[in-house]
């Protein structure tokens, strides 16, 4: 199981979700609820320490690594994400695949693949490229430092704000699949997929770094005229406000 770490960036730093936090992301979630229709966000403090014991206990069972989102400036706690699905492809050939077992010592193993998702901002947070910097140190750190093949993100199908804000951060859509899973609104729901592998990452990264040094939002090629669409850094990767 890969070893929880800090990341740090200009504007944004992950630090590794600990009990701590959960008063913080409890005043981050109560600024404003209405846009959190598809982002499983915690409501009040004893939901907020429920929320991170669970993440706890995923981080636990080896199966994700969760961040709160610090903003630099002020060091105020403005969110969540992690890492999760982590698969490990090392050691002898298993069939059928046993996903998420690594090889050797699980201390000491890192995956060759992952999804980052679970994602949400308060709302002030928002707009100011957090998330799209939050993004990007965790990108970094899957591919540059764990050398991943492939980090994989989600959306809703419905949430075409986050599906636009994926392709954005330069992730292709590998299809959608239908009736896939209940969604946080108890209907039935179909699930967008999205994946950035190793080869591309290094586009993706220069395109990343360029948008937020020019204090843009991401965006893969020619930008949108007129900045029209969804921001990147309103959004995130598994489930997000629509």
């Amino acid at each position: 199981m890969p070893a929880p770490v800090v990341l740090a960036g200009r504007t944004t730093r992950l630090e590794p979700l600990a009990p701590h936090h959960a008063e913080g992301l409890a005043q981050a979630a109560h600024e404003d609820r209405a846009s959190y229709a598809f982002t499983p966000v915690p409501h009040g403090p004893d939901a907020a320490r429920a929320y991170v014991e669970r993440a706890l206990a995923e981080q636990a069972a080896g199966r994700a690594l969760p961040f709160a989102v610090i903003r630099a400036d002020d060091g105020r706690i403005v969110g969540s994400t992690r890492f999760l699905e982590l698969d490990y492809w090392q050691g002898p050939l298993i069939w059928p695949p046993a996903p998420g077992v690594p090889y050797g010592d699980p201390r000491t193993a890192v995956p060759d693949a992952a999804e980052i998702g679970n994602t949400w901002l308060a709302a002030g947070a928002r707009g100011a490229g957090i998330n799209t910097e939050a993004k990007l140190l965790l990108l970094r750190h899957a591919f540059e430092t764990w050398r991943v093949r492939r980090v994989s993100f989600r959306a809703d199908a419905r949430n075409l704000r986050s599906r636009a804000a994926i392709e954005r951060l330069g992730a292709r859509c590998e299809g959608v699949r239908r009736a896939h899973s209940r969604g946080l609104d108890g209907a039935v729901r179909s699930t967008a997929f999205y994946s950035i592998l190793d080869d591309e990452w290094p586009t993706a990264r220069a395109v990343i770094e360029l948008r937020l040094a020019a204090g843009r939002p991401a965006v893969p090629g020619p930008a949108v005229p007129g900045g029209a669409g969804p921001r990147p850094d309103d959004v995130d990767g598994r489930l997000v406000p629509a």
